[in-house]
């Protein structure tokens, strides 16, 4: 039975991806902060779970340590785990959270890759996922959460083109608009338009199963997404005026 490590696993994304995979035969291992949430997603898949703030480095090498013992390989690692910014602008957001924003956005992926590379080359090929967002192809204002997530997104391209030799294969996936207890996004969005892209957390769990059973290195969630990504590279500075003009 293959072994998969989910981190944010006990709702949203994280819990819909590790439901899947449990449909289709895997073990998962379930990371995140909220114990209670946590037991409960394992319970109901048959899965294990690891309570952890994956922006600790200490605490992630400890949890990695404790699941190796058990699992001494694995074959795929969801970095998931992610949390989002405060609807301030950049000066009034409170320089705690930007360091928390970060912590977890950014070194949650790092500090969890280096902890189970170990695990993930003794199966290979594996695979790792790194749940970005399309604010990480996409600068949006006030900044704070595209800057996390455009890091996330470099760091994972840059894995892609270097730890396949490994045996590992990198995945980043860039979702839109999906509605999570962590992200709640209908009746917040100001615009008719824009609920209409809203997609649920077992859609984007699809996709990225998906995109691991056929080793796709990046997609967007929906895939029409990756239109404006595009659009921001080759025009930035149009972009960033239509963005101005929206505030």
């Amino acid at each position: 039975m293959p072994v998969a490590v989910v981190t944010g696993g006990s709702s949203g994304i994280g819990a819909g991806v590790a439901r899947l995979l449990a449909e289709k035969g895997w073990q998962c291992v379930l990371v995140a902060r909220n114990e209670e949430r946590l037991a409960a997603v394992a319970a109901e898949i048959g899965g294990e779970y690891e309570v952890c703030d994956v922006g600790d480095r200490k605490a992630v090498e400890g949890m990695a340590t404790e699941v190796r013992k058990r699992h001494p390989a694995v074959k795929l690692l969801v970095n998931n785990a992610g949390i989002s910014s405060r609807r301030k602008g950049f000066v009034e957001t409170d320089p705690e959270w930007i360091e928390e924003l970060f912590r977890i956005n950014l070194l949650g992926a790092v500090w969890c890759l280096r902890a189970f590379l170990p695990a993930l080359e003794a199966d290979k090929p594996s695979h790792v996922v790194n749940v970005a967002s399309v604010a990480g192809a996409v600068a949006l204002p006030p900044g704070l959460y595209s800057a996390s997530k455009h890091a996330l997104v470099a760091f994972s391209r840059s894995l892609a083109a270097s730890l396949p030799a490994q045996g590992v294969h990198v995945h980043t996936v860039n979702p839109g608009f999906v509605e999570t207890p962590g992200f709640p996004q209908r009746g917040r969005l100001g615009s008719r338009l824009l609920e209409r892209t809203v997609v649920s957390p077992e859609y984007a769990a699809r996709r990225i199963v998906s995109a691991v059973e056929h080793n796709r290195p990046e997609i967007f969630v929906p895939g029409w997404y990756r239109v404006p990504a595009v659009a921001q590279a080759l025009a930035p500075g149009l972009i960033s005026r239509l963005l101005a003009r929206r505030r």
